[in-house]
């Protein structure tokens, strides 16, 4: 009751009051950042071995499971890993501890990664290692599709053609694309003919 006496005696007190929160928020409005994407660090580093033509047993018995046991002894602060294997594929998610040094971390996977790769299948590549990062989050993504070109046509149109327009745009980053077929050339050699 004693404010509600306090403003019928007093009502410029509240006149004044409502205006000072209007403006105030008004002036917190123009002068408060706004970001779609906030930035969050989330310490998850992607590694990726790639190996055409291993099932996914064995894929997982000989690259995986190598993968798995050199990344958890020779890297520090590690908190979880998570993997998922398919045909040719193995894909290993990295959770660290909240204060770690990610750059030290990447080094450090990277070294454990080429160490073991002479214990894996022959000619395997390195792995893509990837480092997590939320503003990264695809915005757009664009599927082709065509009744007059084939799929390898349509690889290199996508890849050529509407990559290379949409790269000056300001701040984008492109992932290559997926799906389609490569642009193969088959050369047959004839020894003899060489030699000569």
């Amino acid at each position: 009751m004693g404010i509600v006496r306090f403003a019928l005696r007093w009502p410029y007190t509240f006149y004044v009051l409502a205006l000072l929160v209007c403006f105030l928020g008004v002036t917190a409005i123009r002068v408060m950042p706004a970001d779609i994407f906030p930035v969050i660090d989330i310490p998850v580093v992607t590694v990726i071995w790639q190996y055409t033509g291993l099932s996914t047993t064995e894929m997982e018995q000989r690259v995986t499971t190598y993968s798995e046991y050199a990344i958890s002894t020779s890297v520090n602060d590690i908190k979880d890993i998570e993997a998922q294997t398919l045909n040719g594929i193995s894909v290993q998610k990295i959770f660290f501890q909240p204060d770690v040094n990610l750059d030290l971390a990447i080094s450090e996977i990277v070294a454990a990664t080429n160490f073991i790769r002479v214990l894996l299948p022959a000619g395997i590549q390195a792995p893509i290692v990837v480092q997590y990062n939320a503003s990264s989050v695809p915005v757009l993504q664009i599927s082709l599709s065509s009744d007059t070109l084939n799929e390898q046509q349509l690889y290199d149109y996508g890849y050529y053609k509407l990559r290379q327009q949409l790269a000056p745009v300001h701040g984008v980053t492109f992932p290559t694309p997926a799906g389609g077929k490569y642009r193969q050339i088959m050369v047959d050699l004839d020894p003899a003919k060489l030699l000569a």
